[in-house]
């Protein structure tokens, strides 16, 4: 199969480095420099030159915040039955776009980052499929994820929105608490740097992508519920009270380890 992935970022040359062998496969990106350590990859720097390439799947990794106007300034240079693709953390608009572009289309979303996965040992992570796409599409992401060991899921656009919603917004909301209330000790422990490499982590992710998983309309009643425990576990810890610090931290373990 031929293979355009547009965004040489992270995602976009692992994805081109998994798939060269099997399928034929270019990697647009409009910064040249971006694509220098690019093998075994056509590199395309035009919109004429994917024209060229002719692709039969596009797969869109740019960032987040340029999704869809990426696939618009796409759309004019690729055949009617390519089919359109991305790998977006947040799919706000992209059911209504992709019903509208008349292309065939598969929507997906690997559950791991370059920020903290080992991108060599994959089988502790997830991969969404979202139901509601080509069968054919489906099938090669189901076949593609499957190769590299994922566990695969398949949920509509709006269960993997609210599933995002316990994946990202939550941890998100915690660290950004960790965050705000940052002040370096001088004998950091270990859990402490735990956290710490987990803040900078997710601080070091693009604002926009931040912005769009905490704006999910999910987010404010998960944020009251995270809310009304730290309201619950002050109450504790001010009455000092060990039997209810000791159930307290009982609920917590089953809900960890079940």
């Amino acid at each position: 199969m031929r293979i355009c992935i547009v965004g040489a970022g992270k995602m976009g040359a692992f994805l081109a480095d998994s798939m060269c062998l099997l399928h034929e496969v270019a990697i647009f990106d409009v910064d040249i420099k971006r694509l220098q350590y690019v093998f075994n990859t056509r590199r395309l720097t035009t919109l004429d030159e994917i024209r060229d390439f002719n692709p039969e799947l596009i797969i869109n990794a740019v960032t987040l915040k340029y999704t869809l106007s990426t696939f618009q300034s796409i759309l004019p240079y690729i055949s009617a039955n390519c089919m359109l693709s991305d790998i977006a953390s947040v799919k706000t608009g992209l059911k209504e776009f992709y019903e509208a572009s008349g292309h065939p289309y598969v929507s997906t979303h690997p559950m791991f980052g370059p920020t903290f996965a080992n991108l060599r040992e994959l089988r502790k992570n997830h991969a969404i499929i979202i139901s509601e796409g080509d069968h054919l599409g489906k099938v090669f992401f189901k076949d593609f994820y499957g190769s590299l060991g994922l566990n695969l899921h398949e949920y509509t656009f709006d269960q993997h929105d609210e599933t995002m919603t316990y994946a990202l917004s939550i941890p998100f909301v915690a660290t950004m608490a960790f965050a705000a209330s940052m002040r370096y000790p001088d004998a950091p422990g270990t859990t402490f740097n735990k956290h710490l490499e987990t803040a900078k982590g997710v601080l070091s992710e693009d604002d926009y992508l931040l912005s769009e998983i905490l704006f999910s309309p999910y987010t404010p009643d998960k944020i009251n519920q995270v809310i009304s425990q730290m309201t619950r576990l002050k109450g504790i810890i001010e009455k000092k009270d060990t039997q209810e610090m000791k159930d307290y931290l009982t609920e917590l373990r089953k809900n960890i380890f079940g």
